[in-house]
């Protein structure tokens, strides 16, 4: 694993990047809830973008893999702060934003908040507003009093060991960030990919996206079989066909 650059953002936070050189537009990778840059995807786009010879920017939210902070002290709100730091300081001009889950979440906040610096959006399993519709609305009523009083609970996590602090922040945070609430519209060209089997993201919430997003150029690929990870092989090849496009590649 190579050492990763830093960057110290206007807020104070510290977050862990790394970064390609090439031709513009750049494509900025954008994880999700609890994951971090060495993912799949991520290291795959890394590597394709330099094949390519395109710029490629990848990053920690904070309090997520070799970024600093704590995890449970964090929120949409911080971590939408922090990719625009990241976007702000260490790229040029318009720029394709990959979101995976969350991270679909926070390209769509970025392009509501700096539409000018978008040319393009691929949204993977895109999860907009799920600490509301996914995580709020699934808890018992005894899990709210939990969450409320005490100002955290721990859920089981699919994907790692230890399970996933939420905290009363990280909800009511949340509500001050939803995009499906209010016009969403995207001028420049989207491309969502949705898996039938996500049992994470329901296919109705790709589909309520596509319905919402204003824009010239959205379209939704349904891939039949394919799980909220979308790091197979073909799951990679749609993903690169889809910045392709948003590129005009």
């Amino acid at each position: 694993m190579t050492t990763p650059a830093h960057l110290d953002t206007p807020q104070g936070r510290r977050l862990a990047y790394h970064q390609s050189p090439g031709t513009g537009p750049g494509v900025v990778f954008l994880g999700g809830f609890m994951s971090d840059m060495q993912g799949t995807k991520a290291v795959h786009l890394d590597q394709w973008a330099r094949a390519q010879g395109r710029a490629f920017l990848r990053f920690d939210y904070s309090g997520h893999g070799q970024s600093g902070g704590r995890f449970a002290q964090g929120c949409i709100g911080d971590w939408a702060a922090d990719a625009m730091a990241a976007i702000d300081a260490l790229t040029e001009g318009p720029q394709v934003l990959v979101g995976s889950s969350m991270g679909g979440w926070i390209a769509l906040l970025l392009a509501r908040a700096m539409p000018e610096r978008l040319a393009g959006l691929v949204g993977i399993a895109a999860a907009p507003d799920f600490t509301e519709d996914s995580m709020w609305a699934g808890f018992s009523q005894a899990e709210r009093a939990e969450i409320m009083q005490r100002g955290r609970i721990e859920i089981p996590s699919a994907y790692a060991d230890s399970p996933y602090t939420i905290t009363r922040r990280l909800i009511e945070d949340g509500r001050d960030n939803l995009v499906l609430r209010t016009p969403l519209s995207l001028p420049c060209p989207v491309r969502l990919l949705q898996g039938t089997a996500d049992e994470d993201v329901d296919t109705a919430v790709a589909l309520r996206l596509l319905d919402h997003i204003e824009g010239p150029d959205v379209r939704l690929t349904l891939v039949k079989g394919a799980d909220h990870r979308f790091s197979d092989a073909p799951a990679l090849t749609l993903i690169e066909a889809a910045i392709c496009e948003v590129l005009g590649a």
